[in-house]
């Protein structure tokens, strides 16, 4: 024991020396450390002793992770970091990093009905818990009430924060916790760069919500019925979230104007499953088209322990579409949601001096235009860049006083164009898509009369510009009109497939309403979020696949309520297995940007359908042994397989291959070359949550070029055998495949039991060379 003792002194005043002979003038940044838990000394009662006995001093300390993750995260140098990386019980280190958000009608749009069905049996998801990593919570609004609802949940362990303008009071037995963590931001701006303190005028030290984003989250997962609602008379009606009595644990991990750090989306995570959440919900990514491996990713790593726990994580597919492989949080454990309309939009039509009518939408609810024309103008004519978007100060005022301004769509947001024209004299806005936009629309709030169009009638509108000595418009603004066709969608902005980590996972996983989304806000700023805003307003309409993830988090919150016992891969695949690829009008369903029909790459399995979910027949079970078999045949080592897992794993003798891991889809991934293998086979196993004594049969859409076969030609379950497996070969004919755009093609594999369940997976078939 005296010999231990010696060498752990020794590596204690090693590591403290060369934390103290430091540079002073030496960056300091916040670095995440993965620790060995198991190397942990005995002397030491608790991990925090270890970590600041032998790493860092505590001021330099700003969480410890015990639960979803073993480690801690810590302001040092660059080259304390690369000193104390050499320790053995550090698996690995990574730098801090900040990520953005990824920012009513839609529950009966998504098969809800009131007296029957998903509702009715899960008691509107009461008594699950859902906790929202978001901005925080505006906890007056009517959204949030806890009129009639039981008492909290006794298995919850969470605590009500306290902090600027927010009390014990504002939680109740709807609120029944809320947290924020601010350490991770405060290290990035005590470090100067970019970052800056946080700004009490415009921000609150609590969880208080000074954005709005988390506050229109949390109520589309979860919001009560709300009566006469609407945003400035659009989308009026009743308000309400996807299950209306589910209770809800705010964790603010994002801030305004500056994101949301790591560190403290980790320390969420942690915090979240110690406190006895059942679903989590993110709509949280890194925003710039990048996706880390996944153990570099504190969201894939945060969602693995939370998973493991047994607790359900939906997170947003990010709004980087419509490129190919933009789709974000790849983990195959995390539940990825893309955006689909609804039938609801907001016309607004732009009318020109030559009586030509232009679709396009709006949410401007000031003073109307009544018809009057007023002079067109479009500064891109100039060939800057920076008048054509109507960037800030570059708008000439004797140029578009008094007339209505053509702005094209991109890098600053939408809405602060509007103020731009507006601070340059301007009366009105058309704002312009552009091809990488196509056709996808969204409406906006505007301060002026504003209407977005499509690419198309954009180029149209800059056409008759050139064309008129003397151009001139209106906008005419119709309000809100539902029963829209064809509808759902896929939105424009919703990140696409392939999955740029592991192509054999089929992402996004599904998508759900995105678009035009009206739920609660927050009365710290207005609907726009500008500074210059200063309009107050309940509920807000809002679009991206921010709006969509919460969507599939309250319904995650209903299916755990009706079937307690299914772990969070039988409620995703109960999500997958019945989602729908037709419209309203019973025809595929098409693509925003381009019009064409859509495909796995665009919607996964399809859209969310909560009125078949329920009752989803088969499903397909992951335990956290089959992930780690997937890391394992991904090719990471045991040392990282440990950084996302926490426990060392046991990989197999011989390594199987990705696609195996036993996923609602299928994805056969062959190299280009031709001297490549031609067929693979895959293996899945079904569990039978339906009728005891069943019998289904499968039916193959066969993707063209590829012949898929299937092995057994039934699966018979009875009451003793619920789980039965089976084989399905995919063969590529090389001389007849054609690729589409998106560089696959597509199928669909059905297991019919002959009555009322049908079983979908999707079937992906690519030529690409390992990433």
């Amino acid at each position: 024991m005296a010999t231990f003792l010696s060498i752990s002194l020794i590596f204690i005043f090693f590591f403290i020396s060369q934390i103290e002979s430091e540079p002073l003038d030496q960056t300091v940044k916040t670095f995440i450390f993965r620790i060995d838990r198991f190397s942990k000394p005995s002397i030491f009662q608790s991990h925090y002793h270890w970590y600041t006995s032998e790493f860092a001093d505590p001021p330099q300390i700003l969480h410890v992770y015990d639960t979803v993750f073993h480690g801690f995260s810590a302001t040092l140098s660059p080259d304390q970091v690369a000193s104390l990386s050499q320790h053995p019980a550090v698996l690995h280190v990574f730098e801090d990093r900040r990520r953005q958000l990824h920012t009513t009608r839609s529950p009966q749009f998504l098969g809800l009905r009131n007296q029957k069905g998903l509702w009715s049996e899960s008691d509107y998801g009461s008594d699950v818990i859902v906790g929202v990593f978001d901005t925080g919570v505006w906890p007056e609004r009517r959204s949030f009430s806890d009129r009639n609802l039981g008492p909290v949940p006794k298995r919850w362990r969470g605590v009500c924060e306290t902090g600027v303008k927010f009390t014990a009071r504002n939680c109740n037995k709807k609120v029944i916790g809320a947290r924020f963590f601010i350490k991770g931001h405060e290290a990035a701006a005590n470090a100067g760069g970019p970052i800056t303190a946080i700004n009490g005028s415009v921000e609150f030290r609590s969880p208080r919500d000074a954005d709005g984003h988390g506050t229109h989250t949390a109520s589309t997962a979860a919001g009560r019925y709300a009566f006469e609602a609407s945003m400035s008379g659009y989308a009026s009606g009743i308000a309400k979230g996807v299950a209306p009595k589910s209770r809800l644990a705010v964790y603010k991990v994002c801030w305004k104007d500056s994101g949301c750090f790591d560190s403290d989306i980790l320390a969420a995570f942690d915090a979240a499953v110690n406190d006895g959440v059942d679903v989590i919900s993110i709509s949280i990514g890194g925003g710039d088209g990048i996706s880390s491996p996944y153990y570099l990713d504190p969201i894939a790593i945060g969602s693995f322990g939370a998973v493991s726990h047994g607790v359900f994580v939906s997170a947003s597919a990010g709004n980087d579409g419509p490129n190919g492989m933009s789709v974000t949080n790849l983990a195959p454990w995390l539940t990825t949601v893309g955006a689909g309309t609804i039938d609801r939009n907001f016309p607004a039509v732009v009318v020109l001096g030559d009586g030509r009518r232009l679709s396009g939408v709006s949410l401007y609810a000031g003073a109307p235009l009544k018809g009057k024309m007023y002079p067109l103008v479009y500064p891109g004519k100039s060939g800057m860049l920076s008048t054509s978007l109507c960037m800030e100060n570059s708008l000439d005022p004797r140029q578009v006083r008094g007339k209505i301004v053509i702005c094209d769509r991109g890098n600053n947001p939408r809405v602060a164009k509007g103020m731009v024209v507006k601070k340059a004299g301007g009366v009105g806005m058309i704002l312009a898509n552009g091809i990488s936009n196509g056709e996808g629309l969204v409406g906006d709030a505007h301060l002026l009369p504003t209407a977005a169009v499509g690419a198309d009638e954009g180029d149209a509108v800059k056409a008759y510009v050139s064309s008129t000595k003397t151009p001139s418009a209106t906008i005419d603004f119709q309000g809100t009109v539902i029963g829209i066709k064809p509808a759902p969608v896929v939105a424009s902005f919703s990140g696409r497939g392939p999955n740029g980590l592991n192509p054999e996972i089929l992402k996004p996983d599904l998508i759900a309403p995105g678009v035009n989304i009206l739920a609660a806000w927050t009365d710290a700023v207005g609907p726009t979020g500008l500074d210059a805003d200063n309009r107050k307003t309940e509920f807000n309409i809002l679009s991206g696949t921010s709006m969509a993830a919460p969507h599939v988090s309250g319904a995650a919150a209903l299916l755990k309520s009706a079937h307690p016992d299914w772990s969070p891969a039988v409620i995703r695949s109960a999500m997958m297995t019945t989602a729908g690829i037709t419209n309203n009008q019973n025809k595929t369903m098409t693509d925003e940007a381009t019009g064409n029909p859509s495909t796995p790459y665009d919607l996964g399995a399809g859209h969310l359908n909560l009125d078949r979910a329920m009752d989803p027949g088969l499903v397909y079970d992951i335990t956290g042994e089959d992930y780690v078999r997937f890391l394992c045949s991904v090719g990471y080592g045991p040392r990282v397989i440990q950084v996302i897992t926490r426990s060392p794993p046991k990989c197999p003798g011989k390594k199987t291959s990705p696609g195996n891991l036993n996923y609602p889809s299928i994805a056969a991934l062959f190299p280009t070359s031709s001297a490549g293998p031609s067929s693979k086979t895959f293996i899945r196993t079904v569990t039978n949550v339906g009728q005891p004594n069943a019998v289904y049969r499968p039916m193959i859409e066969a993707p063209k070029g590829v012949k898929v076969t299937v092995k057994p030609s039934k699966l018979v379950f009875t009451e003793a055998v619920k789980k039965r497996s089976y084989l399905v070969t995919v063969a590529v004919d090389r001389s007849n495949i054609v690729l589409g755009e998106s560089g696959g093609v597509f199928g669909a594999l059905y297991w019919s039991d002959g009555k009322q369940h049908v079983v979908r997976s999707p079937i992906v078939v690519t030529q690409m060379d390992p990433l």
